[in-house]
């Protein structure tokens, strides 16, 4: 009864006794916006309370000392400590939570408020994995997301840390780390892509435009012995599933050999197999159409319902 007490009100507690949440996978906080929301809290207050654990910690003379360890409401908290607010509203959650729930809770209340830029997301979702053991099934069903849609993510977290930065900061943005992450097995033609996006401010279209190019010379100056056909559709297969991809001719047939890294990785690359077995997938040397811009309304709508990062639609065969 007393914890629902607890959970169920809200009480007024001093700023300088709640300390930030470990677990928080949101590390930047734009300034202005800080500042735009210290001066709504100033004047109307805050609207919404904000979510702690109780701590109970022994003082050196004995006594016990109460402190709070903040679960969601950081951009709050820091906001009204820029207002100069004293006390701010809070719900009491029960301080028997695991670290892996206080995690969940961040992230998923930070998801919900499309406060997480994509590096943080897929460092988020990369946590939960490695020192929790979730699946990416389980990340997604915790999310509202698909399991490809969580893979793709945590995926990013494979370009060089200065793409990465770039893409926090928003030099660069999501829908250009496709064309990045084509060339994963090329650094350096990758840093070239890089910088050219930079120099020349190219939008996403553009640089798969770049990433093909790059694939087209390469197969042209290909010594291995297999043919421009073979070399255009093993360099599609690659596009399209994110790894290497090698094909090997031999006399009557020969084989595709297909890199993973993990079970979570194979799981990934079937499900998008799976998802365009219904004939939407070719691999045909051929050339197609113009490459279509994910920037485009209809992409950004069918991102929002978990639309694949790589989805093969999302580029010309």
């Amino acid at each position: 009864m007393a914890s629902q007490f607890l959970k169920d009100s809200i009480f007024w507690i001093e700023v300088e006794k709640i300390h930030p949440n470990p677990f928080q996978p949101r590390r930047e906080f734009e300034e202005s916006k800080l500042n735009d929301l210290a001066d709504s809290i100033r004047m109307y207050g805050v609207l919404q309370p904000l979510v702690v654990n109780r701590k109970e910690k022994m003082k050196n003379d004995g006594g016990l000392m109460v402190e709070y360890e903040l679960i969601s409401g950081e951009r709050r908290l820091r906001a009204s400590k820029l207002a100069g607010l004293e006390q701010v509203p809070v719900i009491v959650r029960s301080s028997d939570q695991s670290d892996r729930e206080k995690l969940e809770l961040a992230i998923i209340e930070n998801l919900q408020r499309e406060d997480l830029n994509p590096v943080e997301r897929a460092r988020a979702f990369h946590r939960l994995v490695t020192e929790f053991n979730f699946k990416h099934g389980e990340v997604a069903s915790k999310v509202g997301k698909s399991r490809v849609y969580v893979s793709n993510t945590v995926r990013i977290l494979g370009l060089p840390e200065i793409m990465l930065n770039a893409l926090s900061e928003g030099k660069i943005n999501e829908g250009h780390t496709r064309p990045l992450l084509m060339l994963i097995d090329r650094p350096q033609e990758q840093e070239n892509l890089f910088n050219e996006i930079l120099a020349k401010r190219l939008n996403v279209r553009d640089a798969e435009q770049a990433a093909r190019r790059i694939a087209v010379e390469r197969a042209r100056k290909h010594d291995s012995g297999i043919d421009p056909e073979l070399a255009a559709i093993e360099d599609k297969l690659k596009e399209f599933l994110g790894t290497k991809v090698r094909i090997e001719k031999k006399d009557g047939g020969g084989k595709i050999t297909i890199e993973f890294f993990s079970d979570e990785d194979l799981r990934a690359i079937v499900d998008m197999v799976d998802a365009k077995s219904s004939g939407m997938l070719s691999v045909s040397a051929g050339t197609g159409g113009a490459p279509i811009d994910d920037r485009t309304k209809e992409e950004i709508i069918a991102a929002e319902n978990d639309e694949d990062l790589y989805s093969l639609k999302n580029f010309s065969i």
